[in-house]
């Protein structure tokens, strides 16, 4: 069919990103210590949770900024 190029495409891509990523992990030297796996790198243990609550406004006003963001940078070369 006329779609088997795309299909075929994607398949390739999809096994070659799985086997590049198999072989890093085969090759790759891991030696863990306790200062690889430690939390921060500051030296300081964390004070709560990373996984803390946020105030939906904090979203809001970064959505709007990249939205605002971008519609400035479509409409600068009008201005020029």
């Amino acid at each position: 069919t006329e779609f088997a190029p795309i299909f075929i495409f994607f398949f390739v891509s999809t096994l070659l990103s799985c086997v590049i990523l198999g072989l890093s992990f085969v090759f790759s030297v891991q030696r863990p210590d306790p200062e690889k796996l430690s939390a921060y790198e500051c030296g300081f243990d964390p004070f709560e949770d990373a996984r803390g609550h946020f105030d939906i406004r904090f979203y809001l006003v970064a959505i709007l900024f990249i939205v605002f963001d971008l519609e400035v940078s479509f409409l600068f070369p009008w201005a020029v």
